[in-house]
């Protein structure tokens, strides 16, 4: 099982860090929108979790991490069409970029192991797409931080 790299629970990890030092207010959109970021980073490590308890020597382990993954892509599109704060407002196409480059990472491992056919190329694709998605969402916590993010393509086409 090829896409399970281990390093991805780093990833997972550093998000939901930084997901749980959002700031919180007295304002009730500014404390909806922490709840619902530290819900999707809560999310996000539980899949994490759960994808990297998968015996990859299981006969259903591709089939668990694409389940999962199916789980991840849909998390990321409720975080795409989460509403942010008016002075946040500008961040949501980068949300947008995220749900798109992730929904682009989950169709292409499904296709990199379709038919039991393990394709790298088509898998590689796919970790750069997940690795697109979650670049974005770093870049939304920095900012919401108040830490200087590092540069991100602004575009929205996987």
């Amino acid at each position: 099982m090829h896409y399970l790299h281990r390093r991805k629970s780093g990833v997972f990890a550093g998000l939901l860090l930084a997901c749980a030092l959002t700031a919180c207010g007295t304002d009730p959109k500014m404390t909806q929108f922490r709840e619902d970021m530290d819900t999707f980073c809560t999310s996000i490590a539980t899949i994490d979790d759960a994808i990297n308890a998968i015996d990859p020597e299981a006969e259903n382990a591709s089939e668990l991490a694409l389940s999962y993954l199916d789980q991840l892509d849909q998390t990321f599109q409720d975080f795409a069409q989460m509403d942010f704060p008016e002075s946040y407002d500008y961040l949501e196409p980068v949300a947008d970029e995220a749900g798109t480059y992730m929904q682009e990472a989950v169709k292409s491992y499904h296709l990199a192991y379709a038919d039991n056919d393990y394709n790298a190329e088509t898998a590689a694709y796919a970790r750069e797409n997940s690795a697109r998605a979650f670049k974005r969402v770093q870049v939304i916590i920095d900012i919401l931080h108040g830490n200087e993010p590092t540069a991100v393509s602004t575009s929205a086409s996987p």
